[in-house]
């Protein structure tokens, strides 16, 4: 590639170096920064250059870049922008996926970033359009389109604007309405009432009356007339005319073209990996969208020309200009890229070198701070203590075993061995932090086990899921992919050879097989490798020399005799575990301790005498990928799946099916208003998409698989989230769940009440509308009239009530509505019981130690310099929770080592929370 210095550009410099996102506008033909007050502002004449940094697990800085282009922006502009991007890219290392972004047809990876919505403003800084005057209020309304990334644009104030098909909303000074077409859909409508709140934070100060409008119903309630008299009076709207925005692009079969010299060139062959030369460009068209793929030793120049013969490309084939296109770097392409391909195999390296660049900048980082980094490799990386969302303990535990048509439930004294030749039945029913019983039902599939068993286990796991009303998590796991949550029930988990069911016994027998069926009387060699509740996985290996391993504890069971053998290499946990296995085996029995090379003669001959064996660490390399979300479609029996970017609560709407990927295991999560049918089909959706990510992502096949039904979600999976549990107690659709939650429920980032008035009159408008959303939903002979009329009442109750308490706020903004306001009254009804969010999936944990404590051992001092906080410090601070070092940091030193606030730090997902500590060297 060229030197990066050729194309320095002033504005660049010093960026891609945080997590977080950088904006730049092309002013007069040069990339000009935004003032971050200005992000998400993007005007119709202009164009501009996002970078969006997001750090992975292994600590490697993945980028995007991506040029939007206003409407109204000219040629020229949308020209600097495309050739500034890829200079940015080559200032970054050439390794940034790029996107072109057309005004109306963004991707929804740009979307993701400027949640709940981007609306463009007319104007813009180098065509000479007036700025709209942001001080004069303007009455606007506004098409809503986008179940999860929503896009919103203005149309003219007008009747003939409004159709039976889309959500409009209507933004005037004292009030927000939603008009919902009634063939609309039920999650736009749920996403346009974000936008709404959205419009009343950014336009109205927080303090503004809401309105629902149900087109075609309830006319002539006050919401209903208020809003038609605005456009003139009521009177029916004509159908909804086919303009631009409703053309969606059709995906084709991808063709690839190669590009040399600004040429394309149709390659009529089987797409696989291998045809991608990392010395050329290609182009992928699949319709729909383009993509550019780039190798990894090209030259800037030839980057620029296949971007050229791209624009050129959409020219001839007169495709929209609104077409979107994006450029993967060889190394760095994304899931839809590789998707195209038959297969994509995943490359060994790639999560190496994230591994890698990850430790160096944590490395660059402590020398910064003056901390010596001699003798930091990779060997002596401290060993991962991280524990994972375990269930609570106390519950009741119950295992059974399949045998042929039935099973059978095994004693308390037999909960923990397994035999790889047969099938099991976990249930484990506990009691959540809320107090909530739950349950997880699992069955597990031994490595030599009998199909007839495997479809077996998994009809019987099915029919005890159905018969407890789908309340249980449903997981499916495979022998040597136990998760931690599965492997902490058992105290220890022994996986033994053979199998007792009469299936695995006719099988042997068939074939002619030795049975080698662990006794309790015979000899048997087993290998202790966990370290933890979460992982202390033991297994019985062939009573060999050569089994053994340094790094490792053994127990060798010969007849009535047990040892316990230590590995020189072991840790102390591992010996502590090989203890306890071997009472768990043979309770009672005197156990002989032997040391790596103090055996004697009767050790030895109990495994067929001396051997070679390791005495090296086998390191298994752990693929790092981030946790991501999919909707799907099945098309021709093919799945093929959508990625939900920057993933909340928010997305797991309670009509859909999601996919939930996390590369350690895989959730099929179900909305409450799916079809019963549907969710009988978890497994076979979660099977598919297995399937599809072995071939694309590198995933394992045996990956465990859950089904996890709306409102019981396990710690385990909340714990991808920023997880509020009050929502699970919500019922209805989306729109009337998100209604609930934001202008019923919502806690913070709005105006608050100053006295408990205010949360009573919100708690029995809260019961009011629920209750009409179960009446309405329940009923067969209420009119539907009846049912909107009570449904609107409760509406308009909850808008009063926030109108009310956003009065007593202290800002007043011009959208203010008036003192004498309506408010309707009910009768008072019980708040929802509160309910404690666990404090292993978001917000900030307290220290466990006092700041009394901390201040007495520190001479009054409880902030303390990132140098004595870290684990490899040479002068550590005593006296502190060392699970909650970055909580000792001053609030400008925290900012400097998470280019972020403590409150944007505590905001994020737990898992979130960790893997940045782990990069600080702060856990």
């Amino acid at each position: 590639m060229s030197n990066a210095k050729v194309v320095l550009e002033p504005a660049f410099q010093g960026v891609g170096h945080k997590p977080g996102t950088e904006i730049w506008r092309i002013e007069d033909f040069k990339p000009v920064p935004l003032p971050k007050s200005d992000y998400g502002k993007f005007y119709c004449g202009d164009s501009y250059i996002v970078l969006q940094t997001t750090c992975n697990k292994g600590g490697a800085y993945l980028l995007d870049i991506h040029f939007w282009i206003g409407k109204d922006s000219s040629q020229d502009e949308a020209g600097t922008a495309a050739i500034k991007t890829i200079e940015l890219d080559t200032m970054l290392g050439g390794r940034a996926v790029q996107h072109r972004e057309p005004q109306g047809y963004e991707s929804d990876k740009f979307l993701s970033y400027f949640k709940p919505c981007i609306i463009p403003m007319e104007g813009g800084f180098a065509s000479g359009f007036k700025k709209p005057e942001e001080e004069k209020f303007e009455t606007r309304l506004y098409i809503c389109k986008g179940k999860r990334a929503i896009r919103v644009k203005e149309v003219p104030f007008s009747r003939s604007s409004l159709n039976h098909d889309d959500v409009f909303i209507l933004d005037t000074e004292k009030k927000i309405y939603q008009f919902n077409g009634a063939n609309s859909n039920i999650q736009e409508r749920a996403k346009a009432l974000e936008v709404i709140q959205h419009l009343k934070e950014k336009y109205h100060d927080g303090v503004c009356n809401v309105a629902i409008v149900d087109d075609g119903k309830l006319q002539a309630e006050s919401d209903s007339g208020e809003f038609w008299v605005l456009f003139g009076g009521f009177a029916p709207i004509g159908k909804k005319a086919v303009s631009d925005d409703d053309v969606v692009l059709e995906t084709t079969a991808p063709k690839l073209y190669s590009i040399n010299n600004g040429q394309l060139k149709l390659e009529d062959i089987v797409l696989t990996k291998s045809i991608l030369e990392n010395t050329k460009c290609f182009l992928l068209d699949c319709g729909a969208e383009l993509f550019v793929w780039v190798g990894r030793v090209t030259q800037v120049e030839d980057r620029k020309t296949a971007s050229a013969a791209v624009e050129k490309f959409i020219i001839k084939e007169n495709r929209p200009k609104t077409t979107r296109i994006t450029q993967v770097i060889q190394g760095y392409e994304n899931h839809t890229f590789k998707s195209k391909f038959e297969s994509w195999p995943a490359s060994s390296t790639a999560g190496n070198s994230n591994t890698e660049e990850g430790r160096i900048k944590v490395t660059a980082l402590l020398k910064q701070k003056g901390v010596d980094v001699k003798g930091i490799s990779k060997s002596s990386a401290p060993v991962n203590d991280e524990v994972p969302p375990l269930l609570d303990g106390g519950g009741k535990l119950e295992v059974w075993c399949i045998n042929g048509s039935a099973k059978t439930a095994l004693p308390k004294e037999e909960l923990g061995k397994f035999y790889s030749g047969d099938c099991y039945i976990v249930l484990y029913t506990y009691h959540s932090g809320d107090k909530k019983e739950e349950f997880y039902l699992t069955y597990w599939i031994g490595k030599h086990s009998v199909r007839e068993d495997q479809e077996m286990v998994f009809q019987i796991a099915n029919t005890l899921w159905n018969s407890m009303k789908g309340r249980p998590v449903l997981g499916r796991i495979y022998q040597g992919k136990e998760p931690p949550q599965f492997v902490a029930l058992f105290q220890p988990m022994v996986i033994l050879k053979g199998g007792i069911s009469s299936g695995y016994k006719k099988f042997v027998e068939e074939k002619g097989q030795k049975d080698e069926t662990y006794c309790a009387d015979g000899i048997a060699l087993i290998r202790v490798s966990g370290t933890s509740v979460h992982n202390n996985k033991t297994l019985q290996v062939d009573a060999v020399s050569t089994s053994l391993s340094s790094t490792d504890c053994f127990i060798l069971q010969s007849k009535n005799v047990m040892f316990t053998w230590i590995g020189n290499s072991s840790s102390y946990e591992q010996q502590q575990w090989a203890g306890k296995v071997a009472e768990f085996l043979k309770p009672g029995v005197a156990v002989k301790h032997c040391k790596e090379g103090t055996e004697s003669s009767t050790f030895w001959s109990a495994i067929g005498g001396k051997q070679n064996y390791t005495s090296k660490n086998v390191s298994t390399d752990v693929a790092i990928r981030e946790p991501h979300l999919y909707t799907f479609s099945l098309r021709n029996g093919k799945l093929e799946v959508t990625e939900v970017f920057n993933f909340s609560q928010d997305d797991l709407l309670t009509e859909d099916t999601m996919i939930l990927d996390t590369h350690s295991e895989v959730f099929v999560w179900m909305g409450q208003g799916v079809e019963t049918k549907e969710k009988q089909k978890a497994f076979e959706i979660g099977e598919k998409y297995v399937e599809h990510a072995v071939a694309f992502e590198g995933i394992s096949p045996d990956v465990p698989l859950y089904k996890v039904i709306e409102g019981n979600e396990p710690c385990f999976f909340r714990t991808y989230f920023s997880w509020d549990s009050t929502r699970s107690v919500i019922h209805g659709n989306s729109f009337e769940k998100k209604l609930s939650v934001l202008f019923g429920m919502r806690s913070e980032g709005g105006p608050k009440s100053s006295g408990d008035g205010g949360h009573t009159q919100r708690a029995s408008a809260m019961a009011a509308l629920s209750s009409s959303i179960n009446t309405s939903s329940k009923s067969q002979t209420q009119s539907h009239s009846g049912q909107g009329s009570q449904r609107a009442a409760a509406v308009a109750a909850l808008s009063n009530v926030l109108t009310a308490e956003g009065s007593h706020s202290p800002h007043h903004g011009r959208g203010s509505p008036t003192a004498d306001a309506a408010k309707t009254e009910l009768a008072p009804a019980s708040p929802p019981p509160e309910i404690e969010p666990d404090a292993t999936e978001t917000g900030r944990t307290e220290p466990d130690v006092s700041q009394e404590q901390t201040a007495n051992e520190n001479g009054g001092q409880t902030i303390f310099s990132y140098e004595r906080l870290i684990s490899k410090s040479t002068d550590p601070v005593s006296g502190i929770d060392y699970k909650r070092r970055e909580t000792y940091l001053a609030d400008s030193e925290f900012q400097t080592v998470f280019g972020m606030t403590k409150e944007e730090f505590y905001e994020q997902p737990r898992w979130k929370q960790e893997l940045q500590k782990k990069k600080a060297d702060l856990f």
